[in-house]
């Protein structure tokens, strides 16, 4: 065990005086605002690493985290991991809200009654059905029925957590806040929020306005605030600097701390719309091609529909022959964990040098299987494998090579059981949403091999490795990459309140690492899609454009 005073972060990090004062902050609940690039899961990994390794966080108590996506969630849980080692990262909890709220009815689920009672065996699905099955959105009010009513599972809730850390706070909402207020409200228990007022655009998902100062006054949190950005190069940080004046004038970074001229600001007014999406693929090309930036570190961001707005980009893609994903289509499924299990399976089946696909397969396996079995799950898997690779060699120079690989991954899936399947995510303890990744993952790889001409360029589209990715700015939040595209900053793109419009450009502009190119147009001609609410004369929007344009590259 490492003493408080001794501890340092790991990894030899350095951390900016308020990281360090939340990372190590033992009497008092923490508000921790920051902006992007700041770094705030890497100082609830170090938190986490502290409160263990120091044993602040004492045997048996755990610590708990909550992320409202599982990418997140799983993020976190292996950052922590990294800190601390297997053994202590045991003691580290990483869900969803709807994971936790599982949790709590399954443990609890006695305590239902009467037209909420639930059967032991019951599933999750798109409609309830009264006993056998309740929709997502009915496990958070199901939590809260319980613990309302049962001051036993709150106490044994409390009794199990020593800290509780909540991430990306600023978007929790009514229910959520509720669930949270009713378990830990007035007990000894360290809470750490953790969230960007500046990005906080759910509000149509129900996100609560003023969260944090409510969060303070409730739990006697310590505010704290990060101000240092380590993501963007200067020029695109002093570009957001005047974007968060607007938002959060507190939040402002000082002078100091952006020094330098590095970063590339591009924007450029198009006649129309097939215009705009030519340029921006003759860009990427150069970028790909001369630049020799890879493509995983390039997305274009949508602030509405990709369907939409991104009609001619994708032709245009096509036709250069430059991969991309439509993240509208498989984000999600890309950091489900079955779903990443299938896609490496196949691609050690199709790829005979697939050392990082591999490596993470015998990992899973390495978890299930015990030290005095022989590694039963194992062998038995490498014995299916080196049938499946015959069965692919042998029609590898046939007209159809890819014949039966879905047979295959089916059997695969079969073979490793349902336990392990079951042990990759909390999600999938509802068999029923295992199932639902599983099949649309099989879908998602069909429209990609259908889109191409084998199934390993779909299994790489697929991925996050070998593409272009397409994303909504509501999907990008928490990511970052080398070069970010923002067609459309038009008036008639941003059509929906001022505050939370000024936060999605914000999202979108401060994903941006190296380059950032934003495009408008006089005219955007109706996609395929018909939406009702669309007009072809377009003008560029003066507001976010006024910040952009005194830090434009020449």
């Amino acid at each position: 065990m490492t003493a408080v005073e001794t501890w340092s972060p790991a990894d030899g990090l350095t951390l900016e005086k308020n990281a360090l004062l939340a990372v190590k902050e033992l009497e008092h609940s923490l508000a921790l605002t920051a902006g992007p690039g700041a770094g705030k899961t890497e100082v609830l990994a170090q938190r986490a690493d502290f409160l263990l390794r120091t044993g602040e966080s004492r045997y048996p108590k755990r610590i708990l985290a909550i992320s409202f996506k599982v990418d997140a969630s799983k993020n976190l849980k292996q950052r922590v991991q990294k800190r601390c080692g297997f053994e202590l990262a045991s003691r580290f909890d990483s869900y969803t809200f709807h994971g936790f709220a599982k949790r709590i009815v399954d443990r609890f689920r006695p305590v239902l009654q009467g037209d909420h009672f639930l059967e032991p065996g019951y599933k999750i699905g798109t409609q309830f059905i009264r006993r056998k099955q309740i929709k997502l959105d009915q496990l958070i009010p199901l939590a809260i029925k319980i613990l309302s009513s049962c001051p036993a599972a709150r106490n044994a809730l409390c009794q199990t957590y020593s800290d509780v850390f909540l991430d990306e706070f600023q978007d929790c909402t009514t229910q959520q806040y509720e669930l949270l207020h009713l378990i830990f409200l007035g007990k000894p228990i360290r809470l750490t929020a953790v969230g960007d007022v500046k990005q906080k655009i759910m509000g149509w998902a129900g996100a609560m306005d003023g969260i944090f100062a409510r969060f303070v006054d409730d739990f006697g949190a310590k505010p704290l605030h990060l101000f240092r950005n380590f993501r963007s190069k200067p020029k695109l940080l002093r570009m957001q600097n005047e974007v968060i004046r607007a938002l959060d004038p507190d939040a402002v970074m000082a002078g100091e701390l952006i020094a330098g001229d590095e970063g590339e600001i591009i924007a450029c007014h198009f006649e129309n719309s097939e215009r705009e999406a030519a340029y921006i693929v003759n860009t990427i090309r150069q970028w790909v091609t001369v630049d020799q930036i890879p493509l995983h570190e390039i997305a274009i961001l949508f602030s509405r529909q990709i369907s939409d707005y991104g009609t001619f980009i994708m032709e245009g893609l096509d036709a250069a022959a430059i991969p991309y994903r439509n993240e509208h289509l498989s984000q999600d499924l890309v950091n489900e964990p079955v779903a990443r299990l299938i896609i490496d399976y196949l691609a050690c089946l199709y790829r005979p040098r697939e050392p990082k696909g591999w490596m993470r397969l015998m990992e899973q396996f390495s978890v299930v299987d015990s030290e005095d079995n022989e590694s039963t799950v194992q062998a038995a898997f490498e014995m299916m494998y080196g049938a499946h690779r015959k069965r692919v060699k042998a029609v590898a120079r046939s007209v159809q090579p890819y014949d039966f690989w879905w047979d295959m991954a089916q059997e695969f899936l079969e073979r490793v059981g349902l336990p392990m399947l079951t042990s990759l995510s909390p999600d999938y303890e509802a068999h029923a949403r295992l199932g639902e990744i599983v099949i649309q993952t099989h879908q998602q790889l069909n429209v990609l091999y259908e889109q191409g001409s084998d199934l390993l360029s779909a299994l790489d589209r697929f991925s996050n490795d070998q593409a272009i990715r397409l994303l909504t700015v509501h999907k990008s939040k928490g990511l970052e990459f080398h070069s970010v595209i923002m067609p459309a900053i038009e008036t008639q793109t941003f059509w929906g309140q001022p505050y939370e419009e000024r936060c999605s450009f914000f999202v979108g502009i401060s994903r941006a690492k190296d380059r950032l190119l934003l495009t408008n147009c006089e005219r955007r001609f109706k996609p395929p899609t018909h939406p009702a609410r669309w007009n072809e004369s377009r003008s560029q929007h003066a507001e976010f454009m006024s910040y952009v344009v005194p830090f434009l590259s020449t």
